[in-house]
C-alpha cells in the first residue's frame, strides 16, 4: 500500500491541509510537509499520530478488516484463531476438512 497516497486520499475526503493534518495529529507541520514535498515515509509514531487525528486506528487505515472480504462470522473465526495452540488448530482444520468431505 501507498501510505502517502492514503494519507492524501483522507486528507481529500476531509477537505483537509497538510497544515489541519498536523494540528488534528499533534505533530510538526514541517512532518507532515516533508512527507508529500521530499518524499518521505512516515515512521510508525507519526503514522499512529496521523491515525488518532484521523479518528481512526491503523488497521482502518489500513482496511485490515476488510480486505479479505471476511464477514462477521469469518472475522470472529479468524481473531479466535490466534489464541489457540498448534494442537487446536490441527484439531480445527481436521475438523473442517472431515464436515466439507460430508457434503
Amino acid at each position: 500500500m501507498d501510505v502517502k497516497a492514503r494519507v492524501q486520499q483522507l486528507m481529500d475526503e476531509r477537505g483537509w491541509t497538510i497544515y489541519k493534518v498536523a494540528k488534528e495529529a499533534d505533530i510538526p507541520w514541517s512532518t507532515v510537509r516533508n512527507m508529500f514535498k521530499r518524499n518521505t515515509e512516515p515512521s510508525i509514531a507519526t503514522l499512529e499520530s496521523i491515525c488518532r487525528g484521523m479518528g481512526m486506528t491503523l488497521p482502518q487505515f489500513f482496511d485490515l478488516d476488510n480486505q479479505m472480504g471476511l464477514s462477521d462470522e469469518q472475522r470472529r473465526l479468524v481473531s479466535q484463531w490466534s489464541n489457540l495452540g498448534e494442537r487446536d488448530k490441527r484439531l480445527i482444520i481436521e475438523l473442517v476438512e472431515a464436515l466439507n468431505d460430508k457434503q
